[in-house]
């Protein structure tokens, strides 16, 4: 029977476990292991629901992503008896056991290859069975945390911060107000939802790669900004699995920001304000801020071809007059809707030309201010381009976020980071699907003749049937380029934080934690 391992015990076994550990499954490891770091309230049943002292006040609606799941993924069975759907446990098993990246996801969270407490007080959030939730687990290595996930067999799990202590140890300190949050990635999401009122292709849920092209955008303006005006360099970009995009900003300065300092980022990047029913929603300064100009010129670009072309977003009267309502002269807006009255079907693209050109030819205006036209014609262009951010996500150090790699319970598709490098490549209905993977495992042959990720990794004529062997798993699927991309990242971070200037800022600031 699992049992609890007492935080004694879990720094013996922090020495070199990871070092050693590989992402294919060991033998007999069946998830129930005696050695399972066990961190529920009970040892042999599901978790129950957090009583009311475990929610520290906060809603479960701020502290986990809002891309929650709507419609199951239509079934999939290899044998015909079992639908490889992401709700079936023995489909994650497989998925959590065999495919999943845990040594980069370890040295990920860890910065390092062997265990710290960056990794071993970090918290994690599992979504179980019936939408039952258990928050403050915690594990000193990955190997704890893969088998407790292979004994739970969770939907999903989300990423937490890094506490002064063992989050499963919060309630053995005399003082409470001594378990806080110290550091985490500074987070940024974006859900195609917040975009209804001007994507024309999809709505809700659904997403196409016509409104894709909004996430896009957003990725452009948001990454460059990190990085050019906030000076960070670690920024990895995962697809949500259905309808957005999360932006992890990992570098150390990033990570140890007070929420003060969060909601100072998110604000900077903040321009589209207000509900998809109100008016006007963007109100800048004059003259605009380096940021800004910046942002329009990487989105006049789409802006003529992904919206006004491909949404078309005013071929409907009613779409139209919410246009008119954003210019500033009642007689040039008269006089444009009295052209497109008369032309039933107008597109778009000759709709925002004619502003320009009825401008010039006077439009019914002997005072049309050129000026307030301009500015607001760049208010159009942010409005309808402009990334829409859900800023809670970015305001608070202990706002849990859904982790890279899961499987999105209502599409099958695993979140993937997105190569930033290959941006306009990205197919976000093209990305890997637990069906699928699970199809490319039993078709692979190690003579190469069948190879899930289509580089003929497998063995062949020169003899490297014995290499081809060695291959783990999710070498053998469509999986291994965003596992070999999540893979350089990582080591690039890690490379960075073994530099003595920021070993040194380690040291002093977990002097000063503790």
């Amino acid at each position: 029977m699992p049992h609890s391992i007492s935080p004694e015990t879990d720094n013996q076994n922090t020495g070199t476990v990871e070092e050693t550990m590989a992402d294919a499954p060991v033998n007999n490891d069946d998830g129930q292991d005696v050695d399972n770091d066990v961190t529920m309230e009970e040892t042999n049943a599901l978790p129950v629901p957090i009583k009311g002292e475990d929610k520290m006040d906060v809603k479960l609606e701020d502290i986990f992503d809002s891309d929650n799941s709507d419609d199951e993924f239509p079934s999939w069975a290899p044998d015909g008896h079992v639908p490889a759907t992401a709700t079936n446990p023995e489909v994650m098993r497989t998925f959590y056991q065999r495919l999943f990246p845990w040594r980069y996801l370890f040295q990920w969270l860890n910065h390092s290859p062997t265990p710290t407490n960056d990794f071993g007080h970090r918290e994690f959030a599992f979504t179980l069975q019936n939408d039952i939730y258990s928050r403050y687990n915690s594990f000193p290595t990955a190997d704890l945390l893969r088998k407790d996930v292979l004994r739970l067999l969770p939907s999903r799990f989300e990423i937490g911060p890094m506490y002064t202590t063992n989050p499963r140890d919060r309630k053995t300190l005399r003082n409470s107000s001594a378990f806080k949050p110290l550091a985490k990635e500074l987070c940024f999401d974006i859900d195609l939802t917040d975009y209804d009122d001007i994507r024309t292709c999809c709505n809700k849920a659904n997403i196409c790669n016509r409104c894709w092209q909004f996430i896009t955008m957003a990725i452009k303006v948001v990454d460059v900004a990190l990085r050019e005006d906030f000076g960070f360099k670690h920024i990895m970009w995962v697809y949500s699995g259905r309808r957005g995009a999360h932006a992890w900003v990992c570098d150390k300065k990033a990570r140890t920001m007070d929420d003060q300092k969060r909601r100072s980022i998110a604000g900077y990047l903040e321009v589209i304000r207000g509900g998809a029913q109100s008016g006007k929603k963007v109100n800048v300064w004059r003259p605009l801020h380096p940021h800004l100009s910046r942002s329009l010129k990487i989105l006049a670009p789409h802006f003529q071809e992904d919206v006004l072309e491909v949404q078309d977003p005013w071929s409907s009267p009613e779409r139209a007059e919410h246009l008119l309502s954003l210019l500033p002269d009642k007689a040039l807006n008269d006089s444009l809707r009295k052209k497109w009255d008369s032309s039933p079907g107008r597109a778009s693209t000759s709709k925002w030309a004619d502003i320009d050109s009825l401008a010039r030819s006077g439009g019914g205006s002997k005072n049309l201010d050129t000026k307030a036209l301009l500015d607001a014609k760049q208010d159009i262009v942010l409005e309808y381009t402009y990334p829409r951010l859900d800023i809670e996500v970015s305001k608070k150090l202990n706002h849990l976020l859904k982790s890279p790699f899961v499987v999105h319970p209502g599409t099958g598709r695993v979140c993937v980071p997105i190569d930033t490098r290959k941006l306009e490549d990205f197919d976000p209905l093209g990305v890997p699907t637990v069906q699928g993977l699970l199809e490319e495992i039993d078709s692979w042959r190690p003579d190469g003749n069948s190879d899930g990720d289509g580089n003929g990794n497998g063995g062949g004529e020169d003899g490297s049937e014995d290499k081809a062997k060695n291959l783990q798993d999710w070498e053998k699927t469509s999986l291994r380029p965003y596992v070999e991309y999540f893979r350089s990242f990582v080591l690039a971070l890690m490379k960075d934080e073994r530099d003595p200037k920021i070993k040194r800022e380690r040291e002093e600031s977990q002097a000063m934690e503790f």
